[in-house]
């Protein structure tokens, strides 16, 4: 396989790959009345509160996708802002009590499919991710503008 072989594969890998996962976020989502990108963004403050544009940075989307998400889940009542100490204008976004509970409702279907992958992979299963945090980190170092790979 030459170099134009190998990145074609690979990326047509990727978007095949990204499209399983929105499938699956989207069929555990979906019971709890949740979309895939409105359990991203509400799993992305789950441990701490961050500002919009720090979960755009994590996920490597675009703030304004983050934002329409983020109003939505506050109009929801499944999120709020909160006053940034640091940022007079850039609030922070957390989960509200009714939030977690909806990420709660999720974890039992999540922790099944986390065990089906785990084992399909086999006990290598940790250098998938090693090799897709690779993948992502020189991806991103051929487009300094791009967000860094977690």
């Amino acid at each position: 396989m030459n170099e134009q072989e190998f990145l074609s594969a690979t990326a047509l890998t990727v978007f095949r790959l990204n499209g399983l996962f929105l499938e699956a976020s989207e069929r555990l989502a979906s019971p709890v009345g949740l979309t895939a990108a409105r359990w991203q963004v509400l799993g992305a403050v789950v441990s701490s509160p961050l500002t919009v544009s720090d979960i755009a940075r994590a996920m490597g989307i675009t703030r304004q996708s983050v934002q329409r998400v983020a109003a939505l889940l506050v109009e929801d009542g499944l999120a709020e802002y909160l006053p940034n100490p640091s940022h007079k204008r850039a609030h922070l976004l957390r989960p509200t009590d009714r939030g977690h509970a909806a990420l709660r409702r999720i974890d039992p279907d999540h922790a099944a499919l986390a065990h089906a992958l785990t084992t399909a992979l086999g006990p290598d299963h940790p250098s998938v991710l090693t090799s897709l945090q690779r993948l992502a980190t020189a991806m991103a170092a051929l487009h300094p503008a791009a967000p860094p790979a977690p």
